[in-house]
């Protein structure tokens, strides 16, 4: 199967590195030429994958034509708000109804709309099949071979199954699951929490709050996922609970890291600034706030994380409000 790969930050090289490992014909749009000519002659990304060796089957080009002639599979990679940027222009190198799979987590912020929408939106005369690939993994360790198991939303069964069999290696562990907009959301919102539990862990609150923000946040992840159509048992799984376990824990979490600086006094800009890869959490936390409130939608740790972010709110006073809010039942 030729699989393309668009987008070679850490996770889509990781992708890339995984699929052509496995032994499937896998090319990888790098839009910068030296980069892609890195990846191509010396077998590393030292930008976004340092220190990692990378498969030589790798077809990397700067190239969006060459990259994606008879794929089968179409893998994106580039951070949420672009994506439908580069399906403007991937669009028509494209065959009729392409399969495209989502690698990227987060919410348009121009349209308030899921992947899953942008990607309709932006090949709808195409008649694409869509599938959402999400769950925790950190483009590190998969790209170390560790073991991994993520989930892959697709709501064509056949399809889905053909793309699982391809996918999956003995560390890439790869589950279906027909509830597109729940796995979508959970790898969305949970950005969103781990942003909270970095600020609490740094300003020091320990293991009893950090445990508390993941089981309330899972629960507001599963409150707007319910009311945006999602199933709730997709949030019990590995692109809900799993992700957000993982995020909210773990020190390679960009997101988790947006969070302990703003804790340490550091002003958002200057954290972004510092940062060449994107923590998608920021953004969406402004998408998801505005979503919550069209759709009516109680979402307090959004809330707070968003007067934080954007309305320079003393991080300390944001968790102050949230443990002093009306006592309710479980």
């Amino acid at each position: 199967m030729h699989i393309a790969v668009l987008g070679a930050g850490s996770w889509g090289t990781t992708l890339a590195n995984v699929f052509a490992r496995k032994g499937e014909s896998t090319s990888l749009w790098v839009r910068e030429p030296k980069l892609a000519a890195t990846i191509r002659t010396q077998h590393q990304n030292p930008v976004y994958l340092p220190d990692i060796a990378l498969s030589p089957e790798i077809q990397a080009h700067p190239d969006l034509e060459t990259v994606l002639k008879s794929a089968e599979l179409i893998v994106v990679a580039v951070p949420c708000q672009f994506l439908r940027g580069v399906l403007n222009e991937a669009r028509p190198l494209l065959p009729k109804k392409p399969f495209v799979i989502c690698a990227s987590k987060g919410i348009e912020l121009e349209t308030l709309k899921p992947m899953s929408e942008v990607v309709a939106e932006a090949l709808h005369e195409l008649h694409p099949t869509y599938a959402m690939l999400s769950g925790p993994s950190f483009a590190r360790e998969v790209a170390r071979e560790l073991p991994t198991a993520v989930s892959l939303g697709c709501a064509d069964t056949k399809r889905g199954k053909m793309a699982q069999a391809a996918l999956s290696t003995e560390a890439f562990r790869v589950y279906t699951n027909s509830d597109v907009r729940g796995v979508e959301l959970g790898g969305a919102i949970k950005n969103i929490i781990a942003i909270a539990a970095g600020i609490s862990d740094g300003l020091g609150f320990g293991s009893d709050a950090r445990a508390a923000l993941i089981t309330r946040g899972l629960a507001e992840m599963s409150r707007l996922g319910q009311a945006m159509g999602g199933r709730a048992q997709t949030f019990m799984g590995l692109s809900g609970m799993g992700d957000l376990v993982l995020t909210c824990t773990g020190d390679l979490s960009r997101n988790r890291q947006v969070g302990l600086k703003l804790a340490h006094g550091l002003s958002l800009m200057d954290i972004l600034s510092d940062m060449r890869m994107v923590a998608e959490g920021v953004k969406t936390t402004e998408a998801v706030f505005r979503l919550g409130q069209r759709l009516n939608v109680e979402l307090p740790i959004t809330e707070q994380v968003y007067r934080i972010l954007y309305e320079e709110k003393n991080p300390s006073e944001g968790v102050s409000e949230l443990m002093g809010r009306e006592l309710k039942d479980e």
